[in-house]
Order: C-alpha cells, then structure tokens, then sequence
C-alpha cells in the first residue's frame, strides 16, 4: 500500500480526533530514546492504520509501526464515594530510521 492511498482511505477529519494527546512519561521518554518511538493516548476505537494514517498526515513523518495497549482504569476511593478512572487506549508509534518527532516544541 503506497502512502498516498493511505490517508486518503480515511476521512481527514477523523484522522485529526484520533490521537487525543501525546504521552509524556517517564517510560514514555525512555521507550522514545530506545527505539526511535512516540508515544499517543487514542480513541478507544481507532485501529492501528488509523492511528498511522494520523500519525503521517499530521507529522508528516513516515510511519514503521503501531503497537496500541488498552488500560483498564483504576477504582479510586474519595472519602465514601467510590471512583473510577477511565480506560486508556496507548499507541507506541515507532518512526522510521531518520524521522524524527518533537513533541517539547522547543527548537532544536
């Protein structure tokens, strides 16, 4: 599949919900310096091309893989009530060699 098919096989405006916010962690930091990968929360639906598709139309780097993890969300106690935290959906996005994404925006 070439990557103008890709993006053009999803709608634009779907692509631009799909990644909710970039994960900024510890882990996250660590995985990024270990193997050249960025780190997203995602719609609970979205697939993995989505997430690619996204990803490349957005960032404008090339994509070489997607791994996503599904969290389950924690029950929190506040006093007498109990909560609940929402379930995460987590994308690894691993870039080719020699892309790179900067997701700080401070200059390099």
């Amino acid at each position: 599949m070439s990557h103008g098919t890709q993006i053009s096989k999803f709608e634009e405006g779907r692509l631009m919900q799909v990644l909710v916010a970039p994960i900024v962690s510890e882990k996250a930091t660590m995985v990024a310096e270990k193997s050249n990968a960025v780190t997203f929360k995602v719609l609970q639906d979205a697939t993995k091309h989505e997430i690619k598709a996204a990803v490349e139309l957005m960032f404008k780097v090339e994509v070489k893989g997607v791994s996503v993890v599904n969290t389950k969300g924690k029950t929190k106690r506040f006093g007498k009530s109990v909560g609940r935290r929402d379930n995460v959906r987590k994308a690894y996005v691993t870039l080719k060699p020699g892309q790179e994404l900067n997701l700080g925006g401070e200059a390099a």
